[in-house]
This record gives structure tokens, sequence and C-alpha cells, in this order.
């Protein structure tokens, strides 16, 4: 490709392996692009904007994406497996059923996104922002949310089993469904989350968070105590 304007927005082009190959070098900046397929592993695409691109079924596999932005992206069943997405934003974006195992997003950012069915296992994720996520039967397990403030973030009937949210604050979340088994919530502030189906098994993992009175009895109710 000519790399005459190779400051100025890719924009509405259908683009292979070999394109993209030949714009690395310096970040650019991709509007409307189809790379629906293409296999882009193992390759440094640190600091590229991807705005309104169609990525479904693209494969990231262990490419080198920190600093990325991702802005409006349909990309459902994308590969991100082993990728390094630190510090990227994804705003806005659909990366229903994706594969993210293994990836990190330390300091990564997420707003707006959909990520249901999403296989988010072994992923590095200190400070990872979250703010309005769709993670319903996503896959998290053994997941950091310390200290994390969690904003209309759905994570029902997801995979939280060990997952640590000590002293976190859930605003507007659901946890209903959600696999809880070995997960903590000491100091969690939970009085703006759905906690609905939550099983006998599960009620021990909720001992020293905070919850609204009404929530206690909706536990109580869902398991199986008459309160009146």
């Amino acid at each position: 490709m000519d790399d005459l304007f190779a400051d100025s927005p890719l924009q509405s082009q259908t683009l292979t392996r070999t394109d993209i190959e030949a714009l690395t070098g310096i970040p650019r900046t991709l509007i409307g692009c189809d790379l629906e397929e293409v296999d882009l592993g193992r390759m440094d695409l640190s600091g590229w904007v991807f705005r309104q691109c169609y990525l479904r079924h693209a494969d990231f596999s262990g490419a080198q994406l920190e600093g990325t932005s991702w802005q409006s992206c349909r990309g459902a069943f994308t590969r991100f497996i082993g990728s390094d997405l630190t510090d990227a934003q994804m705003v806005g974006s659909d990366f229903n059923n994706g594969s993210f195992r293994g990836a990190i997003l330390q300091g990564a950012e997420l707003s707006g996104c959909k990520l249901t069915g999403a296989d988010l296992a072994e992923v590095q994720a200190i400070d990872c922002a979250m703010e309005e996520v769709l993670l319903v039967n996503a896959r998290l397990p053994g997941w950091s949310f310390r200290k994390a403030v969690l904003k209309r973030v759905d994570f029902a009937q997801a995979d939280l089993r060990q997952c640590d949210f000590r002293d976190a604050v859930l605003e507007q979340c659901s946890l209903r469904n959600a696999l809880l088994d070995g997960a903590r919530f000491d100091g969690a502030d939970l009085r703006g989350a759905d906690l609905g189906g939550v099983r006998l098994a599960d009620a021990s993992a909720f001992r020293g968070a905070t919850i609204s009175r009404d929530q206690a009895g909706q536990l109580l109710r869902e398991l199986g105590l008459v309160v009146r």
C-alpha cells in the first residue's frame, strides 16, 4: 500500500493480513474497515485505533496491542488469546463470545461493551476498569476486582468462581445466578447489586459484605427462609 498518507485514517476498506503488514511501523487508525476472519496473530499493533470496524472471527492471538483503542467495533467470536492489551480502551464494542484467555488487560478500560459468553479465564487484569459492560454467561474465574468500583456491570450467570471482590463497590450491577464458589466479598458494598438466585452454598461468600435490608430479606427468601 502507498505510505504517502501514513498519518491519514484508512477508511471503509476490506483488509488482509498482508495489507496490515504493509501498514505497520507506526500506529494507524482504521475506520469502518472489514477484518472479518483475518489472522492478525503475533503482530505488533500497539497504539492502533479501530473505529467502527468489522472484526467478526478475526484472530489477534499473541498480538501486541498495548494502548490500542476499539470504538464501536463489531467483533463477535474475535480471539485475543494471549494478547497484550495493556492500557487498551474498548468503548461501545461487541465482543460477544470472544476469547481473551490468557490475555493481559492491565490498566485497560472497558465501557459500554458486550462480552456475553466471552472467555476471560487466566487473564491478567490488575486495575482493569469496567463500566456498563455485559458479561452474561462469561467466564472470569479467579479475577481480582479488589477495591474496584464497578458500574452497571452485568455478571448474570457468569463464572465468578474464586473471584476477589474484597472492598469493591458494585453500583447497579447484577450477580444473578452467577457461579460464586470460592468468591470473596469481604468489605464489599453490594447495596447496588442484584443478588437474585443465590444458593445456600454461596451465602457464605457474602460474609463481611454490606447489603441493604431489602437485599437481606431477598437473600433469606432465596434460601427458603420465611421473613416476617
